[in-house]
């Protein structure tokens, strides 16, 4: 991607497809996961799963473990209209237009 196309990538969306490859790539992700990979306060991570991804129709199901209600991990169940291969491929633009310098898993 180059440069100029990198600068029209909505951050919006970018999170969204962002924290759909994190729930994929890390081991039994939750939140605490998710915020320490991309930095972002809990709540954002939150709305995201919960009010972004929906309209995408990407489906995110949290398997509870444990007897807290925070106690368990996601699961991707469909990448909805997102392009896995896309995004992958895409994961370095994505990380710098939304300033995630830790290391994002592959």
């Amino acid at each position: 991607m180059n440069p100029e196309q990198e600068k029209q990538l909505n951050p919006t969306i970018c999170r969204r497809m962002l924290i759909v490859h994190l729930i994929e790539a890390l081991p039994r992700p939750n939140n605490p996961a998710l915020e320490e990979a991309t930095g972002w306060p809990r709540r954002t991570v939150q709305d995201i799963i919960a009010k972004g991804l929906p309209g995408h129709g990407t489906r995110v199901e949290f398997v509870q473990q444990g007897v807290r209600n925070n106690d368990g991990y996601y699961v991707l169940k469909d990448w909805g209209s997102f392009d896995r291969q896309w995004v992958r491929e895409q994961l370095p633009a994505i990380c710098r237009v939304l300033g995630v310098s830790s290391p994002v898993p592959e």
